[in-house]
């Protein structure tokens, strides 16, 4: 297995424990998730960072988008940060479906996570589990363990649009960081040929190198840690948007499986009491690597990469090989034609220390025109005294300042 380490040496570093990271130009994000009930933490770590969210994207990978969306719009909800619109994006693959997913398998053999490709089970999902196959426009509400949501999804346009409409606002500014499917990036890059140039980068989750035998040589779950559902729901998708001309084309691979949680870490967050803490520390678990946060924390601090490697890439969109919707990748002197270099991170480190989660505290804002905010009011979603602001003039007519005494 991936060496792992506590969380405190990553994603609290660049979420809520440090400083924000310096920038010298205002940055911006959209992210695009399989949202669940626990996904909060990609848009918090970016905030602290200063980066402004123009919007959550869902899409289909471990459930379908419509129920992603709900969880994006829900996990929002949690920290009074429904300011931030959510877009749906595509509900299908742009060629896979849960049948021809399935009649894969039974040539290939099973994956041990199958996302929401696998079997519709009723029973599961009156348990809590997020819907699969079926009717992709369905909803189980017992999966919302944040509540289930009141906000609306933002259906002015569609996710790939919106992503192209923002990078011509903000040209060479917005990282589009995707840590499911890659299918509404897939198709922002063929509806717009300057989509992928005008972005600051490309930021994903997902492309596992050289793991084949670490699925038959652990357990089960071994197995689904080391198994590539992002990249294989859409695979198709994925060779689009890894080959398409973004400034740059980071992959947290490999290194995601290397940062997981303990039970004593989760109890160390919870000693400061919300409503996200207490998400974290009662649902987000011990048997998972920190998979999306990874990706969020090189997003905004690729500093944390302590190796990489440029690498040429492709994806095998072959449905008759066993590695469909898996990644190559090449050296210069031996690439084949039509493909691209990437970053691949290979290691990530971070500073181990960490005083506390400060980013809920009541914070002093200060708007575009220098007037001052001050915010009194606790949020009544939170316990105690904590308020947790986005950092989006849009939402607020205000950004960040410094925090109050």
């Amino acid at each position: 297995m991936w060496p792992t380490r506590s969380l405190s040496s990553l994603f609290f570093l660049s979420l809520a424990l440090g400083s924000p990271v310096s920038q010298t130009e205002k940055r911006y994000a959209i992210l695009d998730n399989d949202w669940g009930a626990v996904s909060f933490l990609p848009f918090l770590i970016a905030l602290k960072n200063d980066v402004q969210v123009l919007g959550l994207v869902s899409d289909t990978a471990n459930s379908w988008q419509r129920q992603c969306a709900y969880h994006a719009l829900a996990n929002l909800e949690v920290g009074n940060l429904s300011c931030i619109p959510v877009y749906a994006g595509a509900t299908y693959p742009l060629i896979n479906t849960p049948e021809r997913f399935q009649a894969w398998e039974s040539v290939h053999g099973k994956l041990p996570w199958e996302g929401a490709f696998a079997l519709e089970n009723a029973t599961a999902e009156a348990l809590g589990n997020d819907p699969t196959s079926g009717d992709p426009n369905r909803i189980v509400k017992p999966a919302f363990i944040e509540g289930f949501p009141t906000t609306k999804i933002n259906h002015s346009t569609s996710a790939a649009n919106f992503m192209v409409e923002m990078v011509h606002k903000y040209p060479h500014q917005v990282s589009i960081y995707s840590v499911g499917a890659l299918t509404n990036v897939a198709l922002a890059v063929r509806m717009d040929s300057d989509f992928a140039s005008l972005a600051k980068e490309l930021v994903i989750m997902g492309g596992y190198v050289d793991v084949n035998m670490y699925q038959v040589t652990g357990d089960y779950l071994q197995a689904d840690i080391n198994s590539d559902i992002n990249l294989m729901v859409d695979p198709e998708a994925a060779k689009i948007a890894l080959n398409a001309e973004f400034p740059e084309i980071v992959i947290a691979g490999n290194v995601a499986n290397q940062v997981q949680s303990t039970q004593e870490y989760l109890d160390e967050v919870y000693t400061v009491k919300n409503e996200y803490t207490k998400l974290f520390h009662d649902h987000y678990g011990t048997e998972f690597p920190f998979w999306d946060e990874t990706a969020a924390a090189l997003m905004v601090d690729r500093s944390l990469a302590t190796n990489t490697t440029t690498a040429y890439i492709d994806v095998d969109i072959s449905y008759g090989s066993p590695n469909y919707g898996n990644i190559h990748v090449y050296q210069a002197m031996l690439k084949p034609p039509g493909v691209r270099n990437i970053t691949y991170v290979n290691r990530i480190d971070g500073k181990p220390e960490w005083i506390s989660i400060h980013f809920l505290h009541q914070r002093q804002y200060h708007s575009l025109n220098s007037s001052t905010y001050t915010v009194n009011k606790p949020s009544p979603t939170f316990l105690n005294k904590y308020i947790c602001f986005a950092r989006i003039s849009s939402c607020f007519g205000f950004t960040l300042g410094q925090e109050l005494s």
